[in-house]
């Protein structure tokens, strides 16, 4: 896998090459080690086209885990109590939502970047930057963010409906920056 794209969101690749040069080298070696080749997968969209073969989210982030792993790069977990705002007279909330948390995908032990890989659904890669990195920030887990997405190019080979690099960054710089955003890089990837 390669990386063909990216875009600095309230100065994010300035701050992390100013102060984390190492740490990005160690993020661009492990997406040049995802073998986007094996984590493709036999998938039927529509009968009538027939089976095809596409990337799966599922392997490649299997893939992004052992590399980073490789690098003592650890997911970093923040348990949630659900007890803000309050419940109508007569609904009695499930009780699932006892050992609810968030959890970020990597975060660098001694500089605290975190990382975020997303091969999902457009919404996740918005929340990632404009509300978990703020998140894990303000509890003082990361300093600054990287958000790995596909382009489009590879976004239209995958399994799952997913977003892509282009579109992200366009919301992203017609949403502007506000005074709680931290740095954050994004980087498009492509086989």
């Amino acid at each position: 896998m390669r990386i063909v794209a990216k875009y600095s969101f309230n100065g994010g690749e300035k701050y992390i090459k100013e102060k984390f040069l190492a740490e990005l080298g160690e993020i661009e070696t492990v997406v040049s080690k995802v073998d986007a080749v094996c984590c493709k997968t036999k998938q039927s969209r529509e009968r009538a086209r027939g089976e095809k073969i596409l990337y799966s989210p599922y392997a490649l982030n299997l893939q992004f885990k052992k590399h980073f792993g490789e690098r003592a790069w650890r997911s970093v977990r923040q348990r949630c109590e659900y007890k803000y705002g309050e419940f109508l007279p007569g609904y009695v909330p499930d009780a699932a939502l006892r050992g609810a948390y968030r959890e970020m995908d990597f975060v660098h032990p001694q500089s605290k970047i975190g990382v975020e890989v997303q091969f999902g659904k457009y919404a996740f890669m918005v929340y990632n930057v404009c509300a978990k990195m703020t998140i894990f920030h303000k509890l003082g887990f990361i300093n600054c963010g990287v958000e790995i997405v596909p382009v489009k190019n590879m976004a239209k080979e995958m399994s799952t409906g997913v977003s892509y690099f282009e579109q992200f960054a366009w919301d992203l710089e017609h949403r502007g920056i506000s005074n709680i955003d931290i740095p954050v890089l994004i980087l498009g990837v492509d086989v």
